[in-house]
């Protein structure tokens, strides 16, 4: 992804928050942070819990108006706690946060992303001059984030969506190749030793059973795989020696 995503709040009012959209910015790659008309005093507060976006927050353009801060950008993104659904009083519908970094990923240009002040977002007229909206999902009775936190949702849904073709992001988690073969044989060897043990014949498809899904769950790795198959292979040895270990 080559576009260059700005982060914009629209009349912040909390010192704080600020800050901590700074640092979340910087997180994920954020160029620039732009502050339309703040209530926030965005003094020694908002450096404290900027930490590592002090940068970003110190650079950060203030301009009077919404229009200012989206005249250079191609694609205007507009955050709302508001699930539009089907409906006509929007101009648009709202997209998910994963949906809205499938989209940015393909462009090229400036993006800008709005988000409201902490009291009671952005506007409708300003929800109106965005080309995008994104939502949040969150509980029904309670869906209206801390100003920080969505923004740090938006944001690494947008970088997370560059996935490893960008240099400059850390190493997502290795994905688990599943282990079929190696599942299949602990069960087997498993159910050699219930046999052996004698545990009882009736209840042995209902164990096995149980490890298969605890095993799904677990997606435990070929080295740990082959470490339980030889606590089975030293469990059989000692079966074969007996009580007395084959004196």
């Amino acid at each position: 992804m080559t576009a260059r995503v700005e982060v914009v709040l629209v009349r912040p009012k909390e010192d704080g928050n600020v800050g901590a959209v700074a640092r979340v910015a910087r997180n994920f790659g954020a160029a620039r942070l732009v502050l339309v008309a703040p209530r926030a005093a965005v003094g020694s507060e908002a450096r404290r819990r900027s930490m590592g976006g002090l940068p970003l927050l110190k650079s950060a353009l203030r301009v009077p108006s919404v229009a200012g801060a989206i005249a250079e950008a191609d694609v205007v993104v507009g955050t709302t706690d508001l699930s539009t659904g089907r409906s006509t009083a929007y101009l648009r519908r709202s997209v998910s946060p994963e949906r809205l970094g499938e989209i940015v990923r393909t462009l090229e240009g400036t993006v800008a992303v709005l988000f409201g002040p902490e009291d009671n977002g952005l506007s409708r007229e300003e929800l109106a001059r965005c080309d995008l909206l994104v939502h949040i999902p969150a509980r029904r009775e309670f869906p209206t984030l801390n100003l920080s936190h969505a923004a740090g949702i938006v944001l690494y849904a947008v970088h997370r969506a560059r996935g490893a073709a960008d240099p400059e992001s850390t190493p997502a988690p290795e994905v688990l190749e599943l282990n079929g073969r190696e599942k299949e044989l602990f069960l087997e060897r498993l159910a050699e030793l219930l046999a052996r043990t004698g545990y009882p014949a009736h209840k042995r498809r209902g164990l096995i059973l149980l490890f298969r899904r605890v095993l799904g769950r677990a997606t435990p790795t070929e080295a740990e795989y082959r470490m339980m198959l030889g606590l089975f292979k030293s469990l059989g040895r000692a079966l074969d020696r007996g009580p007395h270990g084959g004196k």
